[in-house]
């Protein structure tokens, strides 16, 4: 089976969908964009052993990359509607291609986004990148630079969960509500959508909350007080690990596509599901606290060749 059976047999979905003019098989797709809308392009690579452990199954592995892309699409209060992937593989065993597409058009189906395009390679690894192009009304996207003095630091649902799912994974140990968290998150797309005309700023938490938020605080030229005490932690979370532990994963873990915002509090003050984490100030530093004494977290976040 060569490369273009393999696209043949597995990802090519006959049918029209909206707003493709034409999709796979041609040297590239046509897509007719919504009338007044501007696109949000998003583009995000899993690797083997970095990024998954080699014996995920590999539905999982395609459902993942696909929603760690539309948690950015929800970052920025958009909506989803095609994607393309590009996919390495180091041998072209039908039975694992089978189960990654079964998870990949799963997780496009759930949200409606038409995979359009893409490319199959052999290489040393396995390597899935995804690119999605989202819409959203002209001047309306959320972005990371326009926090503001005084507007409270909100995440959504529960931090901390991916990480220790992953902790628990490495050591074949067992938390299923922990281990989906990581290999199956959740995008928090309207959720984003809400947001927009409302939150002054808005990042995907993908590299740990205090990562993130210091990468929007730097955008946006300002600084925070964060409240350990306040981050969201699971029940699941609880029972398996100590409180510092839990603070640890939800402060630095990465891998929850939550959402983490700014804004003003009245505008949010009727939105259910999201938790006030702390307050933006003039300071340019971010500060955390714990019992109002100051702890010292590594702000880096996850980064790539460091």
């Amino acid at each position: 089976m060569d490369e273009f059976e393999l696209i043949r047999r597995y990802f090519d979905r006959k049918g029209v969908a909206s707003g493709v003019v034409f999709g796979i098989g041609d040297d590239g797709a046509v897509l007719a964009p919504s009338p007044d809308m501007q696109q949000v392009q998003v583009i995000d690579t899993l690797v083997e052993g970095t990024h998954f452990l080699s014996q995920t199954d590999p539905a999982d592995i395609a459902y993942r990359a696909v929603m760690v892309n539309l948690s950015d699409i929800a970052a920025m209060g958009a909506t989803p509607r095609w994607m393309t992937l590009a996919l390495t593989l180091n041998k072209a065993n039908q039975q694992w291609i089978e189960a990654f597409a079964i998870g990949l058009l799963e997780a496009a189906d759930r949200y409606e986004v038409t995979l359009v395009g893409g490319d199959t390679t052999a290489g040393p690894g396995i390597t899935a990148t995804i690119s999605i192009t989202g819409e959203i009304a002209s001047g309306a996207a959320l972005l990371r630079s326009g926090a503001m003095v005084g507007d409270g630091i909100y995440v959504t649902g529960t931090v901390g969960d991916a990480a220790g799912g992953l902790y628990l994974l490495e050591r074949d140990e067992s938390d299923d509500e922990l281990e989906q968290r990581f290999l199956r998150p959740t995008p928090r797309l309207e959720v984003g959508k809400a947001l927009v005309g409302r939150a002054n700023a808005a990042i995907d938490i993908s590299d740990g909350l205090v990562g993130d938020l210091n990468k929007m605080l730097v955008a946006s030229n300002v600084g925070a007080d964060l409240d350990i005490e306040s981050l969201p932690i699971s029940e699941a979370l609880a029972s398996c690990f100590d409180p510092d532990e839990c603070h640890r994963f939800a402060l630095t873990g990465g891998d929850d596509y939550e959402l983490c915002f700014t804004a003003s509090d009245v505008y949010v003050a009727q939105m259910s599901g999201i938790t006030r984490i702390g307050t933006i100030n003039d300071s340019e530093r971010l500060t955390c606290r714990l019992n109002n004494d100051i702890v010292e977290v590594d702000g880096s976040g996850y980064r790539h060749f460091k």
